[in-house]
């Protein structure tokens, strides 16, 4: 069952602004290109993801939310570079869900977004193989220019705060476990949990 978002009127103005005002050319470039160079450098912690994706070269997918596009293209060495506009995709992903105050709860609620495939199966097992097992290690960047004990304390202390901010969620209005806090019948028949 989809929720509806908690304030559709910024719903509403998010996709009014972004049909207006649109960024300039040359910064969806570099946006685009500093998302490579992230997305590199997460790939380069893991020598399977890398193998994984090497097998993939040449192959181009393209991710795209509501107006924004990305394509993506393997490169021999397992990671990645930006295809051109004009290549055809041998994969299509596309972000299915809307608000993007929907994409945000299911996103600390640890949710994967619901997205729309199209194209090469075995390129689409490849790339949700790498969804599934493709972490960011934050702490470890951090400690290279904080050092060790501070990067670990940022970390865990960014980590308490995302765990409230899920239990806060969690218990948002819209979502079962929101309603049944507050007592309010959630369609079991049970009433509150």
């Amino acid at each position: 069952m989809a929720t509806q978002s908690p304030i559709p009127f910024l719903d509403d103005l998010f996709e009014r602004a972004g049909k207006v005002l649109q960024p300039p050319g040359w910064m969806v470039d570099e946006v685009q290109q500093r998302v490579v160079l992230f997305l590199n450098h997460v790939l380069m912690q893991e020598d399977e993801a890398m193998a994984r994706l090497s097998r993939q070269k040449g192959r181009v997918v393209l991710a795209q939310w509501r107006w924004f596009a990305i394509q993506f293209k393997a490169t021999p060495a397992g990671l990645l570079e930006r295809a051109p506009a004009d290549a055809p995709a041998d994969l299509t992903l596309t972000i299915t869900e809307e608000s993007p105050f929907n994409l945000a709860q299911a996103a600390l609620r640890g949710d994967k977004p619901p997205v729309r495939i199209e194209g090469d199966v075995q390129l689409a097992a490849e790339v949700n193989w790498l969804a599934d097992h493709i972490r960011w290690d934050a702490e470890e960047d951090l400690s290279r220019i904080v050092g060790d004990a501070p990067a670990h304390m940022l970390t865990e202390t960014a980590r308490r705060f995302a765990q409230a901010l899920r239990q806060f969620v969690a218990a948002a209005p819209g979502t079962r476990k929101g309603a049944a806090a507050r007592g309010v019948a959630t369609g079991s028949g049970r009433g509150p949990a």
